[in-house]
C-alpha cells in the first residue's frame, strides 16, 4: 500500500498576480476544503507534486497533508495543467470524513489479457472501452484501481458495468444512480482484415481522382 504524505503552508495572498509568484518560486497554489470547515488556501512544492504524480495510486488514495503542526487527511479532487509544458497551475484537495462516502475516479487494470479465451483461441483483439471507473465508497474501502478479469471472455463478447467484480464497500455511481446501468467495459472482437476487393476499390477510387496538380496548371497557363 503507497503512502503519500504532502507537505504544504498556509497562505493569505490570493489572486492571479499571487499565484504567478507562487509559481516562479516553484511552488503550487491549492485550497482545501470539505467535512464542513472553512476553505483552506495553501501552497505545495511544484517538483515534489510532480513526482507523487507519476504514481498511479496517488490520484486514488488517501493522502496525509501537513501544513505547519496541523495534519488531516485528503484526496485529489481536481489538478489544472499547462496546456503544453509539464507544469501545473492549481491543485485542489477534498478533506475526507472516515463516516462519509466519497465519490471518485479510479483506474481500471485489465488482467489475464494474454489468457483470455478469446485471444488464445480465435486470434481476437481486446478493445478498451473505458480506463477508468467512478466509484462511491467510504474512505477506508477506497481501492487503488478495479480489475477488469478477460480470462473467459470470448470473441463476440461484451464485458459490462453489471459484470465487474467490486471490494467489498465499493458501488458503481452510475448503477447507483440508475445511469447508464449497462454500459459496456470492454470487448473481445476479430482484427479487420483488409480484403483484397476493398483494396482494389480504393485504388478504383485514386485513380478516377482529378490530378489537383495538373488542374493547377491548366489554369495558371
Amino acid at each position: 500500500m503507497n503512502e503519500f504524505e504532502l507537505n504544504a503552508e498556509a497562505r493569505t495572498d490570493v489572486g492571479k498576480g499571487a499565484s504567478r509568484r507562487l509559481r516562479r518560486a516553484g511552488k503550487v497554489p491549492g485550497i482545501v476544503y470539505g467535512t464542513g470547515k472553512e476553505v483552506t488556501m495553501i501552497s505545495l512544492n511544484h517538483n515534489a507534486i510532480m513526482h507523487n504524480l507519476d504514481h498511479e495510486a496517488f490520484y486514488s488514495h488517501i493522502l496525509t497533508l501537513k501544513v505547519g503542526d496541523d495534519s488531516e487527511k485528503v484526496v485529489l479532487k481536481d489538478l489544472q495543467r499547462h496546456p503544453y509544458k509539464r507544469v501545473l497551475l492549481h491543485i485542489d484537495l477534498l478533506r475526507i470524513d472516515a463516516n462519509e462516502t466519497l465519490n471518485m475516479r479510479v483506474p481500471l487494470h485489465y488482467i489475464n489479457e494474454e489468457k483470455c479465451a478469446g485471444v488464445k483461441n480465435d486470434g481476437g483483439v481486446i478493445s478498451h472501452l473505458i480506463s477508468e471507473l467512478e466509484i462511491v465508497c467510504l474512505p477506508k474501502d477506497l481501492p487503488e484501481y478495479i480489475e477488469v478479469d478477460m480470462l473467459e471472455v470470448n470473441v463476440g463478447d461484451t464485458v459490462h458495468l453489471t459484470e465487474l467484480k467490486l471490494p467489498e464497500g465499493v458501488q458503481i455511481y452510475d448503477l447507483l444512480h440508475g445511469q447508464e446501468e449497462d454500459q459496456p467495459v470492454a470487448s473481445v472482437h476479430l482484427p479487420r482484415v483488409v480484403t483484397e476487393e476493398e483494396t482494389e476499390a480504393e485504388e478504383g477510387i485514386e485513380a478516377a481522382a482529378p490530378d489537383e496538380d495538373k488542374d493547377s496548371e491548366d489554369k495558371e497557363s
